[in-house]
């Protein structure tokens, strides 16, 4: 086409990432038409105007310029903060668990907007800093203590989950900033050594989680038993699938949470292995473009955010699907824009939005060379 028919805007969008977002939201929406007995209530129709209007904030999101991002790292980092404390102070119990703001028009997680505010502030926090002194301790302590702050607070709620994934972020900035391999494994080899310690401090439901996660058949109709179902449900797909809409885990009722966390097992019962390779291959695409957007980012700041953000996106979707099929202890992480809920799919879209305003950037700079 000429260059003249297609509005700059719109041509200069990064199509890949928006096609493949719909196309794994779309999915999504599949499955939960079929989550619900066949029916667009009510879980479909309200996660694809989500998907949408979330999707539509993400284009809007990708007009910010580069620096724009940088001034708002450390604000934004800040407010995210102080809505985490106000989390103890005043927020709404759901599920036995402290973690929502309750806003009358919306009810806010602020938890989800840190896995994007940390990555930001770390990688802001690195940009800063001269090269000289990534190595030296000055370039360790003040990145700790962005990570921990909101590490502790989250995990108050409490939280696993979403506590390692800001951990997670942040350290993968701090990686790519260039500190030593040798802190990361001496860190490890404290948080083993530290484990029994952490396991007595966790509350008694995260000790069963990691108890049955070792040993899902101890107690495969009590405590084990997501796991255990989970596991029928993906087994019972085989290559192909039970066929859509033919589910019987999910359709009576054996599958909990089959339109959340467990929403993967869901969809590989009905479509096998093969939807779950579509679903793999369509994630692993949208992280490589994000990889590659972080690769050819114009700046150091502009690097380590998308390269952590393209990690966020990662471990969203590891960490749910070794947790579906028993290979991690569940921790309430979803698939995003495939399980139902806003939270995930919004700090996804943001991410998906700072990518695509960085790639707008080096696209814009590279047609200036």
């Amino acid at each position: 086409m000429k260059q003249g028919i297609i509005p700059a805007p719109l041509r200069l969008l990064p199509w890949t990432a928006i096609l493949l977002t719909l196309a794994i939201g779309g999915f999504g929406l599949i499955v939960l038409y079929s989550a619900a007995g066949g029916s667009l209530s009510p879980w479909a129709l309200n996660q694809g105007v989500r998907i949408l209007a979330f999707l539509g904030m993400a284009i809007a999101l990708s007009r910010i310029s580069e620096r724009g991002w940088q001034q708002a790292a450390f604000p934004a980092y800040a407010i995210i903060t102080v809505l985490l404390v106000a989390v103890e102070l005043l927020g709404a119990v759901r599920g036995g668990s402290q973690r929502w703001l309750d806003l009358g028009f919306i009810r806010l997680q602020p938890s989800e907007l840190m896995k994007v505010a940390i990555v930001l502030a770390v990688a802001r926090f690195y940009s800063l800093l001269p090269a000289s002194q990534t190595r030296t301790f000055t370039a360790i302590w003040p990145a700790a203590v962005l990570i921990g702050l909101p590490a502790a607070l989250v995990m108050l709620q409490p939280d696993l989950g979403t506590a390692m994934m800001i951990c997670f972020g942040g350290l993968t900035v701090t990686f790519l900033a260039g500190l030593p391999l040798r802190l990361y494994v001496g860190a490890a080899l404290a948080a083993g050594a530290a484990g029994p310690i952490v396991f007595s401090m966790m509350h008694e439901y995260q000790r069963n989680r990691v108890l049955i996660f070792l040993d899902p058949e101890s107690d495969p109709l009590g405590k084990g038993y997501h796991i255990s179902q989970s596991k029928i449900a993906i087994g019972s797909g085989g290559i192909f699938g039970k066929g859509y809409l033919q589910g019987t885990q999910s359709r009576l009722d054996y599958l909990p949470e089959r339109h959340t966390d467990f929403v993967f097992a869901t969809m590989a019962e009905e479509w096998g292995l093969m939807g779950g390779l579509f679903l793999i291959l369509a994630f692993f695409l949208l992280i490589r473009w994000a990889m590659r957007v972080a690769q050819n980012a114009p700046s150091r700041f502009a690097m380590l955010t998308a390269a952590g953000l393209a990690t966020t996106i990662f471990f969203y979707v590891a960490i749910n699907l070794m947790m579906v099929m028993g290979l991690a202890p569940v921790v309430g992480i979803p698939l995003p824009m495939v399980s139902y809920g806003g939270s995930a799919v919004m700090t996804v879209m943001i991410c998906l939005g700072i990518l695509m305003s960085i790639d707008r950037e080096s696209r814009r700079k590279a047609r200036r060379l």
